[in-house]
C-alpha cells in the first residue's frame, strides 16, 4: 500500500511541475505584452524623427533623450507642461471628489434605511451598464445649455459621477463598516458625518484607495471627453494634447519626437500613484472579492 502510493505520489510529480511550468509561462507572456510597450516607448524616446522611421523600433539608435525632452518643454510656447499640470487638476480634484462622492452615496445605501432604496440603487446600477459613448452627446449638450463649454467645468463635473464607484463603495461599506459600529457613534452623539470620517472612512480606507486608483486612471485617459468639450488649448490634457501633436507630424515630421517623449512623461503620474498605494490597492481588491 505504501509503495502504491509512493508510486502515485512520484507520477503526479510531473504533472505538477509541468502545471507550474505553463503556469509560469503564461505569466511571463502576459508580462512580455504588458511591458514590451512601454519598453519600446523608452527607446523610442531616445530617437529623433529621421531614427524613429530609419531604424528598427527596439534598436537603440543615438541618444537624444535630453533633446527631446528641452524640444518637448518648448514647443509650442512650452504648452506641455500646462497640458500635464491640466491633466492632474482634472484627473486629482476628479478623482478625490468622485470618491468622497461614491462613499457618500454608498454609505448612506447601506447603513441607511429609507423609502425605495433597492429601487433608488437599481437605477445607478443602471447607469453601469451604459456606455460612456452613448452619453456623451447629451454631457455636451446640457454643457452647452449651462455654458460650460470649452471650461475648465466641462471636463471635470461629468467625472464626479461614478455608477460603479456608487456600487463598489456600498460593497466596501457592508463589508468594512459593521452596522454596530454606526450604532454605537449614534448612542455616543456623533452626528452623521462625523461618523462617516471618523468611522467609516478609516475603516474603508483600503476601498477608497482602489476607488481613487481607478477613477485617477479613468479620467487620466480619458480623451473623447475632452475632445468634445474643448477648444482651447491651453485647457486641454496631456492626452488630448498629444493627440493634436500627432495629427501635426503628419505634415512636419519633427512633432513626432515630441508625441513619443510626451508619452512617455505621460504614463508616470499613473505608474508612481500604483507604485505608492500598490498595497492598499491589492489588499481592498482582495478583501472585497472575499468578503
Amino acid at each position: 500500500m505504501v509503495s502504491a502510493a509512493g508510486g502515485r505520489d512520484a507520477a503526479r510529480a510531473p504533472s505538477r511541475l509541468l502545471s507550474r511550468g505553463a503556469v509560469t509561462v503564461a505569466l511571463l507572456v502576459v508580462m512580455a505584452y504588458c511591458l514590451f510597450p512601454l519598453l519600446w516607448l523608452v527607446i523610442a524616446a531616445t530617437k529623433d524623427a529621421a531614427d524613429l522611421t530609419g531604424t528598427y523600433g527596439f534598436a537603440f539608435a543615438d541618444v537624444n533623450f535630453a533633446d527631446n525632452v528641452s524640444t518637448l518643454l518648448e514647443r509650442d510656447g512650452g504648452i506641455y507642461p500646462r497640458w500635464f499640470v491640466n491633466s492632474l487638476v482634472y484627473a486629482g480634484v476628479g478623482a478625490a471628489a468622485s470618491t468622497l462622492i461614491c462613499f457618500l452615496a454608498g454609505h448612506a445605501f447601506d447603513k441607511f434605511d429609507f423609502r425605495g432604496k433597492e429601487k433608488v440603487f437599481g437605477f445607478v446600477l443602471i447607469g453601469v451598464l451604459v456606455p460612456g459613448a452613448a452619453t456623451a452627446l447629451p454631457l455636451y449638450l446640457l454643457a452647452s445649455n449651462l455654458g460650460l463649454v470649452n471650461t475648465f467645468w466641462a471636463v471635470l463635473l461629468p467625472g464626479l459621477v461614478n455608477p460603479f464607484g456608487v456600487y463598489l463603495a456600498r460593497v466596501f461599506a457592508h463589508s468594512y463598516t459593521p452596522y454596530e459600529l454606526v450604532e454605537a457613534g449614534r448612542l455616543d452623539g456623533a452626528r452623521e458625518f462625523g461618523i462617516f470620517f471618523r468611522i467609516a472612512v478609516p475603516s474603508m480606507w483600503p476601498g477608497v484607495v482602489t476607488l481613487f486608483l481607478f477613477s485617477f486612471n479613468g479620467i487620466w485617459n480619458n480623451f473623447f471627453l475632452p475632445l468634445l468639450m474643448l477648444t482651447d488649448r491651453d485647457l486641454f490634457p496631456v492626452a488630448l494634447g498629444l493627440y493634436y501633436w500627432n495629427s501635426q507630424s503628419l505634415t512636419e515630421a519633427d512633432y513626432y519626437p515630441s508625441v513619443i517623449t510626451g508619452s512617455l512623461f505621460a504614463v508616470v503620474p499613473v505608474i508612481l500613484l500604483f507604485l505608492f498605494l500598490q498595497r492598499y490597492w491589492r489588499a481592498g481588491l482582495g478583501s472585497g472579492a472575499l468578503k
